[in-house]
């Protein structure tokens, strides 16, 4: 039997609904809203959620919940990951989201983003044989190890834009000490990673890997290559913002994220031994979804 059912996220960019239909195998989508709210890098420079970023907050829930009964959902599950984890103070944006709108957030472990990650990932890429995913957000990226489609290991790392850019001051066009800070960065904390190997078959899932993807592939291509990403980083380093907007065809907040999301993708590849990555179309909302209509959420 098919079911309407809507999943939003708060992530480190974007809080974004899903609404879709499912019948507990494949997901339809409905609608989707999103709003730009970048937690990841304010609370990498703050620690924590200051008040104009809550009130945001506040309203895209409103919206949320407004949305989701307009298209005839039968539940709303929303839940945030790492901007809203790492805040000091998200014990009371959590009471003010629910004190103004009616819903509980949850707050998902980074082990359970990333399964919910997989599930949906799963959806366009079951037959490909996967054996690393990857999504970096905003403020941390999820690496995980698949066997027979199943997680067998994973971890969560400080490697979201939002905090390599308040820990570098990386932007665009980018001096070099930035650059050469972004780098280090990102190096050093790949080489605190568990989870290690060589790998054949890779897969991203996210908005950051998705806005490299389209702003790489016009032509709707599902691979990305290593190259392209170097190709990214050089123009990104050398042009202004809207040179960017304009030259890849993306809009304005997304194209802040290309060059440290090429810079993380790029050596999270280069880690793992990958000349090429998929791009999948689904990901942690759709796998959310999933398990809604399984009776896990």
């Amino acid at each position: 039997m098919t079911r309407i059912l809507a999943a939003a996220d708060i992530g480190s960019n974007t809080a974004h609904l899903l609404v879709a239909a499912t019948d507990g195998n494949l997901v339809m989508r409905i609608d989707n809203f999103n709003e730009w709210i970048p937690l990841g890098e304010v609370v990498a420079r703050t620690g924590e959620i200051p008040k104009e970023i809550i009130q945001q907050l506040v309203q895209a829930v409103k919206e949320f919940k407004s949305v989701a009964s307009s298209k005839q959902a039968e539940a709303l599950y929303l839940f945030a990951t790492e901007g809203m984890r790492s805040a000091r103070n998200h014990k009371a944006v959590l009471k003010k989201i629910f004190e103004e709108t009616g819903v509980k957030v949850d707050v998902i472990t980074p082990q359970r983003e990333a399964e919910l990650s997989l599930r949906g990932v799963l959806l366009d890429t079951k037959n490909f044989g996967v054996e690393m995913m990857f999504e970096v957000g905003g403020g941390s990226a999820q690496i995980g190890q698949v066997q027979g489609n199943k997680l067998v290991q994973k971890e969560s790392l400080p490697l979201g834009t939002g905090r390599i850019i308040a820990e570098s001051g990386l932007r665009s066009p980018c001096p070099e000490y930035a650059l050469n800070a972004a780098i280090n960065y990102i190096d050093s904390v790949l080489s605190t990673g568990q989870v290690t190997g060589l790998a054949n078959f890779g897969v991203a899932s996210g908005g950051v890997g998705r806005g490299l993807w389209r702003a790489l592939h016009p032509d709707s291509e599902k691979v990305i290559a290593l190259p392209e990403l170097d190709y990214i980083t050089w123009a990104s380093t050398r042009l202004p913002v809207d040179r960017i907007v304009a030259r890849f065809g993306v809009k304005q907040k997304r194209a802040s994220t290309l060059l440290p999301g090429s810079l993380v993708y790029g050596a999270l590849m280069r880690k793992f031994g990958l000349k090429e990555l998929a791009i999948s179309e689904f990901g942690i909302r759709e796998g959310a979804i999933l398990e809604m209509a399984a009776g896990k959420i």
